[in-house]
């Protein structure tokens, strides 16, 4: 690993992924460069000058415009780091779509898949290459994202699957969606289940190509789960906040993963909540939170 480290975190302007820049920048050394992603230029610029002010910022911040749903984009950031620094240490794939409870999970579907499935496949798949020993590769998902969740017909799907595998998947799903039989075979009208489980499927899928090498040299690929956090966009999904952490409390465990002097096997490739491995296999179809969304 070269002397300077550099950090990328998509959906960076706010919440955890603004949270999460602000640990690395406060964390990592003067010579390191953390990128801070978003779509929006004003806000990306805003976010980037504010980090930088901060007191206890010690790592470059720098803003980036990126459009995570255009794959092209993506891979072109990606070929871009690596030429002009060798790499990447550390990539956090942390985009998402606002949705409300009142809004049409169909009618949303096509710009919620996109930005929260096709966009992690890009990642993985143009980052994972240029990732430099010992570095993090993580993608922030939900305890929602174990397999359990999905009706047992669909589970076929995303056990032990290939990255080309999960994307036929989600565009099987997307199709459903659209011709109006996604409910008929099994899928839930919560569109966060599926999505949250091919986000994982994903990350399991190259996990196992790259394992052996990845854990010899240090170097770790997983999914994430910072628990409930109260941003804008869990807000009006839940009645109770008591338990709710802050962007900054979630993004601790988060930041330990990611910083941590050794890899864990244990949690390579997995769904990792707070420095655990979730199961798999664990969970149960949520019924019930389908009746408070509009299909």
């Amino acid at each position: 690993m070269s002397a300077s480290r550099m950090a990328l975190v998509t959906g960076a302007n706010q919440g955890l992924g603004r949270a999460l820049v602000e640990g690395l920048a406060a964390r990592l050394h003067p010579d390191d460069l953390v990128l801070l992603t978003g779509r929006n230029p004003g806000r990306v610029e805003d976010a980037a000058r504010e980090v930088t002010q901060l007191p206890g910022t010690r790592a470059r911040v720098e803003g980036r415009v990126l459009d995570v749903a255009d794959t092209e984009a993506i891979a072109d950031l990606a070929k871009e780091l690596e030429s002009r620094y060798g790499g990447v240490d550390f990539v956090v794939s942390n985009a998402i779509t606002r949705l409300l409870p009142e809004d049409s999970q169909a009618a949303r579907a096509d710009e919620f898949i996109d930005v929260s499935n096709t966009a992690t496949h890009a990642v993985l798949r143009s980052f994972g290459p240029v990732l430099r020993p010992g570095g993090r590769l993580l993608v922030v998902a939900s305890s929602l994202g174990t397999l359990g969740h999905l009706d047992p017909r669909l589970h076929h799907h995303f056990e032990n699957a290939s990255l080309d595998q999960v994307e036929d998947a989600v565009e099987s799903w997307r199709g459903a969606i659209h011709n109006g039989t996604a409910t008929q075979a099994g899928w839930p009208v919560w569109l966060n289940v599926p999505s949250k489980v091919a986000q994982v499927a994903a990350v399991r899928a190259v996990a196992a190509e790259r394992r052996e090498h990845d854990l010899a040299t240090g170097t770790l690929v997983a999914s994430v789960c910072p628990g409930m956090v109260d941003t804008a966009t869990s807000r009006p999904w839940f009645s109770d906040y008591s338990h709710a952490q802050s962007p900054s409390q979630a993004a601790v465990a988060v930041l330990d993963l990611i910083l941590a002097e050794h890899v864990d096997p244990a949690l390579y490739g997995e769904l990792v909540r707070f420095g655990r491995a979730l199961p798999w296999h664990d969970g149960t179809p949520p019924v019930e939170q389908d009746r408070i969304v509009t299909p």
